[in-house]
């Protein structure tokens, strides 16, 4: 007869390795609260962990300052910005992330106010997932305004520049 294989010692090897997991955890997190980091990846033995904590940003900001000027600064802006959105020269976000004038940073922005542009020149790059993503012109013409600072967050949809 066939001798079966001791369940007691497979349950243990089991509970070893779950206990060495939460030992490898815990471990990971002291370590991100003592190197002040957000997140630790680590891989072996076919193990991959990764611990990870958040950070809230809205914290840094006043109560009192917030509650006093969002109701009298967000209507005007909202405002200029959808008067703007409708002008026929407005060209618009295609994608959420941050914008930039220039290719790098301390580099001449690719335009200014009162360029002449051309249709497919570069007026900005927007940065979306780690990826820098060059916005065309949809039209030739001369730049009016451009509505975004560099390294504004801008959202789909909203108007970046101005071409008349």
């Amino acid at each position: 007869m066939a001798r079966q294989p001791d369940d007691k010692s497979a349950a243990k090897s089991k509970n070893d390795s779950k206990s060495d997991d939460s030992v490898l955890i815990r471990e990971l997190a002291l370590l991100l609260a003592e190197t002040n980091l957000t997140e630790i990846e680590i891989e072996r033995a076919g193990l991959r962990v990764r611990v990870a904590r958040n950070i809230s940003i809205a914290a840094s900001v006043p109560a009192a300052v917030h509650a006093v000027t969002a109701p009298v600064a967000v209507p005007a802006a909202a405002a200029a910005a959808t008067d703007l959105a409708k002008h026929p020269g407005a060209v618009p976000s295609p994608m959420v992330g941050t914008a930039y004038w220039a290719p790098e940073p301390g580099a001449k922005p690719f335009i200014e106010v009162g360029t002449k542009v051309t249709a497919g020149q570069t007026l900005l790059i927007i940065e979306a997932m780690k990826t820098m993503n060059q916005i065309p012109s949809p039209r030739a013409g001369t730049v009016t305004q451009i509505l975004v600072e560099d390294g504004q967050p801008v959202e789909f949809g909203e108007p970046l520049v101005i071409i008349e």
